[in-house]
């Protein structure tokens, strides 16, 4: 999971393999204000299969397989991340920590330059002023014991 923001730090270009092929999808955080309306964002854009069945332990399948999408690598941009489910803390955390868990599920590949790049990537893409208390919360979660 990467956090960007414009202008700084790590540029997009530097997530995309050196080969294959990549499908690439583009979430805005502030379009997903509810579980189901981010369920929706995900199951549109990943074309998630007809079984898929709207709560977190679905969409952790799905995100760990994705096995549908002819592609070597998927990359999932998430723009104004600090916007997704800002109103319900609870399933925020289990968004983050799903993305998160999907990820670790994927097989890693080292890049010459050094840079570990998942066949799975999530970029999340915030303001500058975001940026700090978002990689804290993230931080935060991810060291938390797993309830």
């Amino acid at each position: 999971m990467h956090i960007i923001t414009a202008g700084g730090g790590l540029h997009p270009d530097e997530l995309l393999p050196t080969s294959g092929t990549v499908y690439v999808a583009r979430l805005n955080g502030q379009d997903m204000t509810d579980e189901i309306s981010t369920f929706q964002q995900f199951d549109e854009l990943l074309k998630f299969p007809e079984y898929f069945g709207w709560n977190w332990n679905a969409f952790y399948d799905c995100l760990r397989d994705l096995e549908w999408l002819p592609s070597d690598y998927r990359i999932l941009i998430i723009e104004s991340a600090e916007s997704v489910l800002s109103e319900d803390d609870g399933a925020r955390e289990e968004f983050f920590r799903t993305l998160w868990r999907a990820g670790q599920r994927w097989a890693y590949t080292k890049r010459p330059e050094g840079v570990t790049l998942s066949k799975l990537s999530v970029v999340l893409s915030c303001s500058e002023e975001s940026a700090p208390s978002l990689t804290r919360r993230l931080e935060e979660l991810l060291n938390a014991p797993t309830p």
